[in-house]
């Protein structure tokens, strides 16, 4: 075909492309049906061109569009990978995680089972062969929920609906396609179906294979990309070429499936581009790949639509009863899973329950489109593949595409609001009439300073003023004819947009530079869980939110037991120096968070609701505070040098803003602005390295601050600090539990612990030492000691307590005084002297 045609027909879809999308958004329809229909009309339409005799005229025009050079391969290896990449990077790994759980069973679990389910149905309907009839079901289970996430945050609908659909696009294309090209090889070799077993068996390996060729790839190019410093044109045209290398590589080297590679590749930037590229630079990544994916999702869906006609084409009667099985068992396979599957793994609790208006709206969500149409080409194109195979492989895959994009696409968006997930709850809606009258006044007296400045016309200044006030007047009866909100609602609402402005803060600091890109996506996510815990579970919810971005989680804990069982300091030291990282700027936000109480939320709600709030802020201060003190107790010194550098990160900002304010009021020129931004740059690159930490303990140190060590001298001192090993307790750990033997004594470096015996309970904090008792009367433990709050702990072995017992009269003191509360009579401490020296 001519190079001219080509670039024709390219630059013709293009302005399709822009056509649709305003078009969709008119017919309030999903931008994919609107392409699709489309598509479809075109290749249709020169199908219809070249077989009329009512014109020639338009004849080369059709044949240029049917002949177009669009093979399967280009789809499965120049849009897919495109697609993919994309959107693991545009993913939030944190949120995802808190519903892995059915996001992993709609794209893995209901992937199989769909393709279980179609295939045996078509088989026993058709009396095809079960390989072929389940390569058909696993080319009709991979959705594409596109559509769906579009119309979702078009209509405001929650947050978590989108993001589990989100999750299982990315890894439901990711299973049907490593499961569609396993079983697309039996039935190009001719295997009979007793053999399916020997595919089952390397399903695996064809996974992990993928994933480590992702995942090595994607770290080789983080490297190269983070050592070319400023060069961002070329650390963008690296993560171009990524997502093709990966796919590349995994396919036609080691055999392995490339959609997994493509997405372990994209996975693994998203986790570490953010601290080894600047700010500036994986931000506009993101952009250019938003883009991207967005002109290779539109091309791929246009020009597989413009293939409907010829793959239906001869369609019978026969053809449309096989669809309908299609449809009907695709649809029971998925409500199985979202009816029954789900509530099950909530019962057994493996999963948040997850509402049923949202599994209704997934069931019907479940579009198929441009790589079901693909992966369907790819079949009736393989000459290795029997020629009655390709065509039911193309007839039922295109039938069931467009019965999901024209049947439930065009009427998701009715099922949506049937469910009521576009409509606000009669709180939100009163809420709202309330939040347009006090926003309204204050816009009436900004107006009315603006109008005294500029000394606009009086009378066109009253005649704005009181057509303006009628408007209020409205509004405020509004507001107070609405149905009245409760104090407990007012403060879940409160709760929300505290939660809302806290993400706007952290936002603007990561503009600044104030924080790493890495971090503030960790940041973020708990902000996020705080959102949404509150509009859960309103204060409660909150409150367990604010504790869980306190405490300790999984990997820090993992890193710890690394340190102390195998002396490897790297990850603790990474980890420790984040947590310092993110504590210090939690406690500077939730300061600005205060004021936004004062100056927004109490104009709304009132005085009482703003009181509860502060409280609330006040409760997290002082576990952030009580975090950083833990921090501090260990690495003295450390968090002042973050807190320096986060004073010239700030210097660093207010001089950037100085040279633009300049700049832009003419004073500063082009060439003289350049210079000064560049010498910024540099000292913003030299700030951008955060200080390294010495994970080493600086245990003397922190043995020399308790209050029980303090009448040691140096030399026991620093013999103690090499026998204490750091424990970390987060909020709920149980530290020791009953009948346990009694071996080690702990002292709380920060923290809080709770003692519980024989229905007493005592709490013990900073300073204070448990577990001696039960080691000095040579009991098993009679008391569970559980952390109330995020708790760091020193521990030392009994041969070592009993030395530092027979040293110190403060820890003698200490013990007695915990005996006599506890009504526990002790032996002498002295008579542990000669136990101590038979020991040693």
């Amino acid at each position: 075909m001519d190079v001219i045609v080509i670039t024709a027909i390219i630059a013709a879809l293009f302005v399709l492309l822009g056509i649709a999308e305003p078009l969709a958004g008119r017919l309030r329809l999903p931008y994919s049906v609107i392409l699709a229909v489309l598509g479809i009309f075109i290749g249709g339409s020169a199908s219809f061109l070249l077989r009329t005799d009512l014109t020639d005229a338009l004849n080369p025009i059709a044949e240029a569009v049917l002949n177009f050079p669009v093979r399967s391969n280009i789809f499965l290896y120049v849009f897919l990978p495109t697609l993919l990449f994309q959107v693991t990077l545009g993913m939030n790994l944190r949120r995802m995680l808190d519903d892995w759980v059915p996001i992993v069973t709609l794209a893995v679990v209901a992937v199989l089972f769909s393709t279980v389910v179609v295939g045996g149905s078509l088989a026993f309907a058709s009396g095809v062969g079960l390989v072929a009839c389940l390569l058909v079901g696993a080319i009709v289970s991979t959705t594409d929920p596109s559509a769906v996430v579009s119309i979702f945050r078009s209509i405001a609908a929650p947050r978590r609906l989108a993001r589990i659909v989100e999750g299982e696009s990315l890894m439901n294309d990711a299973a049907a396609i490593a499961l569609f090209g396993l079983l697309m090889g039996f039935v190009m070799r001719g295997v009979p179906d007793p053999s399916l077993w020997d595919a089952l068996r390397s399903f695996p390996l064809l996974i992990l294979g993928g994933a480590g060729v992702g995942v090595l790839l994607g770290q080789v190019a983080i490297m190269i990309m983070g050592r070319f410093g400023r060069h961002e044109l070329a650390q963008l045209s690296l993560s171009v070429a990524l997502p093709y290398l990966a796919y590349i590589a995994a396919e036609q080297v080691f055999g392995a499936s490339g959609v997994i590679a493509v997405v372990a590749a994209g996975l693994t930037v998203n986790v570490s581009a953010p601290g080894a590229l600047p700010p500036a630079v994986w931000q506009n990544m993101k952009e250019m790949w938003e883009l991207l994916a967005h002109w290779a999702g539109a091309l791929i869906f246009v020009l597989a639509a413009l293939l409907i006609p010829r793959l239906l084409e001869g369609i019978t009667w026969t053809d449309i009863g096989l669809i309908s099985v299609v449809v009907v068992a695709a649809l029971a396979a998925r409500a199985v899973i979202l009816f029954v599957l789900f509530p099950l793994l909530s019962l057994v609790r493996l999963s948040p329950p997850v509402e049923r208006p949202y599994r209704a709206a997934i069931l019907w969500g479940g579009l198929r489109g441009a790589v079901t149409l693909a992966l369907a080409l790819a079949v009736t194109e393989s000459a290795r593949v029997p020629e009655d195979i390709q065509r039911m492989v193309g007839v039922l895959a295109t039938g069931y595409t467009l019965f999901t994009l024209v049947v439930q696409g065009s009427s998701l968006r009715f099922v949506i609001g049937r469910l009521g997930l576009d409509k606000l709850t009669p709180l939100d809606a009163a809420l709202a009439k309330q939040v347009v009258a006090v926003a309204l006044q204050t816009v009436r007296e900004e107006v009315q300073q603006t109008t005294e400045n500029y000394g606009l016309s009086r009378e066109i200044v009253r005649s704005e003023a009181k057509i303006f006030g009628e408007r209020l007047e409205g509004a405020v009866k509004a507001a107070e004819n609405s149905a009245e909100i409760l104090d407990r609602d007012r403060v879940t609402l409160g709760l929300i947009a505290l939660a809302g402005a806290e993400r706007d803060m952290i936002l603007d600091r990561f503009r600044e530079r104030a924080v790493s890109p890495r971090l503030t996506d960790r940041i973020l996510s708990d902000v996020d869980r705080l959102l949404e815990q509150a509009r859960q579970s309103g204060r409660l919810g909150y409150r367990r939110a604010a504790r869980r971005a306190v405490g300790i989680d999984p990997a820090f804990k993992f890193a710890v037991r690394l340190y102390n069982r195998l002396n490897v300091s790297y990850p603790l030291a990474r980890l420790t120096a984040d947590r310092f990282e993110i504590l210090l700027l939690q406690g500077l936000v939730l300061n600005d968070l205060d004021r936004f109480i004062e100056a927004r939320i109490r104009r709304i709600h009132g005085r009482r609701v703003a009181d509860v709030l502060h409280e609330l802020l006040h409760r997290r201060a002082e576990m952030v505070e009580q975090a950083l003190d833990g921090l501090r107790l260990q690495y003295p010194g450390y968090a002042e040098e973050l807190e320096r550098r986060f004073i010239r990160r700030t210097a660093l900002r207010l001089e950037k803003r100085e040279y633009d304010m300049l700049f832009d009021e003419g004073l500063v020129g082009v060439e003289l602005h350049t210079e000064l931004l560049q010498r910024l740059d540099r000292r913003f690159a030299r700030e951008d390295k955060r200080p390294a930490l010495d994970i080493v303990l600086q245990k003397a140190e922190v043995a020399k601050q308790f209050p029980l060590f303090s009448e040691l001298d140096e030399g026991t001192l620093k013999r103690l600090s090499r026998a204490l090993v750091t424990r970390y307790a987060d909020e709920g750990d149980v530290i020791l539990t009953r009948g346990t033997t009694a071996d080690t004594v702990y002292f709380i470096a920060s923290g809080a612990v709770e003692l519980r015996a024989a229905r007493q309970s005592w709490r013990l904090g900073r300073g204070e030492l448990f577990g001696q008792l039960a080691m000095l009367t040579q009991t098993a433990r009679k008391a569970e000691v559980r952390a109330i709050a995020p708790s760091t702990l020193l521990a030392l072995d009994e041969q070592r307590f009993r030395r530092l017992l027979r040293r110190s009269k403060a820890v003698q003191k200490a013990v007695r005084e915990s005996a006599e509360k506890r009504g526990i009579e002790l032996p002498e401490l002295a008579a542990t002297k000669p136990q101590v020296a038979a020991e040693s």
